[in-house]
């Protein structure tokens, strides 16, 4: 039987910062110019052959801030100084952090990442909630209520999106928050179940005066522990 013969693809991690809140479409506009400028070898993109081949995330939410991201970019063949052309290639306010290579098998961060830490800060009190926050969220039950444009409200109870909240100072909060069956929570939404504001039902949301900074991503184990990537 006659063997066929497929090219290697070359499977590298990219850890890289952007300035200030972009939003997940500008980010990933900006990494796909960046490998175009770059002239590395690509992998093409199903979607566009004129395209590399790229996987970001797990996104980054609307609004929020980031001390780390990733993806991952797909390149036919190895190029030994591919860290430097893609940082000379990157446009402002995106800045590589690191490169390396990963195995093709691996997957991807958006599928890999099990767990997120966000840090949040300003100043809480201007929403005058109910409870410090280590009662509130020592409760067994964390309600967000989410409001629909007639006006009708519905209560989603997102404990089981929390591992673990802290208020080290005043103008901090910490949330370590999992997946749940392949499902998320947006870290605005807790805080606003601890706020008592009401989240509007398909539109963006933030908080106002606060700013919320994702700060590390977790994968977890088979014995279910977490570790930061």
């Amino acid at each position: 039987m006659a063997m066929i013969n497929t090219s290697k693809i070359y499977k590298m991690r990219i850890v890289f910062t952007v300035d200030g809140p972009w939003d997940h479409k500008r980010i990933f506009a900006a990494l796909r110019q960046a490998v175009l400028d770059s002239k590395l070898p690509f992998e093409p993109a199903k979607v566009n052959k004129n395209w590399p081949r790229l996987a970001y995330g797990p996104v980054l939410g609307y609004g929020q801030y980031s001390l780390g991201e990733y993806a991952d970019v797909y390149l036919s063949a190895p190029v030994k100084e591919a860290q430097a052309a893609l940082t000379q290639a990157a446009p402002q306010g995106l800045h590589i952090v690191r490169l390396q290579r990963v195995p093709y098998a691996l997957p991807s961060v958006s599928n890999l990442a099990q767990a997120c830490r966000y840090g949040v800060e300003g100043d809480f009190s201007i929403y005058r909630p109910q409870q410090p926050a280590d009662v509130f969220f020592a409760g067994k039950h964390i309600y967000m209520t989410m409001r629909a444009p007639n006006g009708m409200t519905v209560q989603h109870d997102v404990r089981p999106f929390v591992v673990s909240v802290t208020q080290p100072r005043a103008d901090r909060l910490e949330l370590l928050l999992q997946k749940c069956a392949d499902k998320t929570v947006k870290p605005e939404y807790v805080v606003a179940a601890w706020l008592g504001v009401a989240v509007p039902a398909e539109a963006e949301f933030t908080l106002e005066r606060l700013k919320f900074i994702r700060e590390m991503l977790y994968w977890r184990d088979a014995a279910q522990q977490l570790h930061a990537l």
